[in-house]
């Protein structure tokens, strides 16, 4: 199963993904745990790249284009092994970030084009489960300047990020359901429980479904 986490920057998921994988491998799973754009050593030097604030020059479509090597990269060498071994693959960002961010916050670009290019990068891999931790963007960044790690895309205004929200929840609302929404604005406490929930559904669906089908 292939379950990836979504939302705008300082929403928590690189807090919360950890904590995940880990009460998952006590219940007995298979876990990889990894994140876009990285993932791979290829992939880590691109997120240099992407993120370093030297790079105030770089073009959107540069920026799209690296994203997807990265991606491509990820895809092949992590994330398409493990999910063949039958493992369960958590994934800090993937192809809907680039919709997010690249399509609705740039608003430059042709949201079929950018699909074109996402499903040649990832072969058309789609997650499962798609987890969208929302919080507004004035607070998602509010955290980042706090918690430090301040990259180029954080440095973009505010209205780019409040774009960046309403495309995530623009796409949640077309997909359903592979889409839940997280609030994000809650203790981190109550962040995890709410995650454990909504994943230990769908792994007793999916597994019920498996029996059904082999019975």
């Amino acid at each position: 199963m292939f379950i990836t986490f979504e939302g705008p920057d300082g929403s928590g998921k690189s807090t919360q993904i950890p904590l995940l994988a880990e009460f998952l491998r006590q219940a007995g799973y298979d876990i990889l745990l990894t994140r876009e754009p990285g993932g791979t050593p290829i992939g880590e030097q691109i997120r240099g790249i992407i993120s370093d604030l030297k790079n105030t020059d770089m073009r959107e479509r540069t920026e799209i284009l690296l994203f997807q090597a990265s991606r491509a990269q990820h895809v092949d060498q992590v994330i398409l092994p493990h999910l063949q071994r039958g493992g369960l693959v958590l994934c800090d960002r993937y192809a809907d970030s680039t919709l997010a961010y690249q399509g609705y916050g740039y608003q430059l670009f042709d949201l079929d084009t950018l699909r074109s290019i996402i499903r040649f990068a990832t072969g058309g891999l789609q997650p499962d489960l798609t987890l969208l931790f929302d919080l507004e963007a004035e607070e998602g960044l509010r955290r980042r300047s706090n918690g430090g790690g301040w990259n180029r895309l954080d440095a973009l205004d505010l209205e780019f990020h409040r774009r960046v929200r309403m495309g995530y929840l623009e796409m949640a609302q077309l997909e359903p359901a592979r889409w839940v929404m997280i609030d994000a604005a809650q203790t981190p406490e109550r962040v995890q429980k709410d995650i454990q929930h909504v994943v230990l559904n769908r792994l007793n669906v999916e597994r019920s479904t498996f029996n059904r089908l082999t019975s």
